[in-house]
């Protein structure tokens, strides 16, 4: 068998974790694909993976391989792609690391059209609010939120986030609406505690040129944007959420745009990749799509008002 394919056999059971499964998504038969890694382990002279009934993981020499292999097949499809004559015939695997929202409601309903604009593309998307070692996992890229903490990584800035200050209309017929930072005292908010240290988060707000935060109080804390929404639509207390979240519940009534003037820092959106001298043709081709995306979602023109 070609030395790329058994490269490519052996990335697919290492991330899946199952002959079976590797099988399936290659549609090729299981035996097929046993007797590849077999071969690529006869080729190098040590086991790559450690199989039981039930499990297949890696070994150390196959944790080691791996991130040699996803090296070398990135390069050869890369030199491919660069000689085909339209991006539309761009070939290769992108795995892509986004938060969940952004994930869930903006990326996943678009894809079908990246899809079809490139058949040769397949996209491997993960969704969490939480960091990854892009090294580690072999993701490609992925998006972050807010200020960057690991100086390893190439970052590539999208643009300022917008954050809004919303509440339900039943909570502000029942609480009434804060006219300024000050009135926070007498409200409940909806707590966001991070999904990472698990410190619950400030109020916070820029006003003629500073940036002030204060504690507020709320019987209810979430560690993800999503419960964030949740709660703020079933009327327990102010939140703050990106432009994104809210802008669709505004639209429609289903929150309030309070305190416009005491916004929070909009939030930077970096992509990040694993240092490279360059990027592959199939990750330039998708992340110029995801930028285009998220410019049309993340920074709408009515943000500003």
């Amino acid at each position: 068998m070609d030395r790329i394919d058994l490269l490519r056999i052996f990335i697919r059971v290492a991330e899946s974790g199952s002959f079976t499964h590797a099988a399936d998504t290659l549609q090729m038969p299981r035996s097929t694909v046993s007797t590849a890694v077999q071969e690529l382990e006869n080729r190098l002279g040590t086991r790559l993976l450690a199989r039981t009934t039930r499990s297949v993981r890696l070994t150390d020499d196959g944790r080691m391989f791996q991130q040699t292999a996803l090296r070398l097949l990135g390069d050869f499809e890369d030199a491919e792609n660069r000689f085909r004559l339209h991006s539309s015939q761009t070939r290769g695997h992108v795995k892509v690391n986004l938060p969940s929202r952004i994930g869930r409601l903006i990326v996943a309903p678009a894809l079908p059209e990246f899809l079809d604009r490139y058949p040769g593309l397949d996209i491997e998307l993960g969704m969490t609010d939480r960091s990854i070692n892009l090294a580690e996992d072999g993701t490609d890229c992925v998006l972050r939120v807010g200020p960057l903490q690991d100086s390893s990584l190439i970052g590539r800035k999208l643009g300022l986030l917008p954050v809004f200050n919303v509440a339900s209309p039943s909570y502000l017929a029942q609480h009434g609406t804060p006219q300024s930072p000050a009135d926070l005292s007498a409200h409940q908010a909806v707590l966001y505690a991070s999904p990472t240290t698990g410190r619950i988060e400030d109020w916070e707000w820029e006003h003629d040129g500073r940036e002030d935060s204060r504690p507020v109080r709320g019987r209810v804390t979430v560690n993800s944007a999503e419960g964030a929404v949740a709660c703020c639509l079933a009327g327990l207390g102010l939140a703050q959420l990106p432009a994104y979240d809210v802008l669709p519940h505004i639209r429609r009534g289903e929150l309030v745009d309070i305190l416009p003037q005491w916004r929070a820092a909009p939030l930077p959106m970096t992509l990040l990749y694993p240092h490279r001298t360059h990027l592959s043709r199939r990750l330039e081709v998708f992340t110029e799509w995801l930028t285009g995306l998220l410019d049309a979602h993340c920074f709408p023109k009515d943000a500003e008002s």
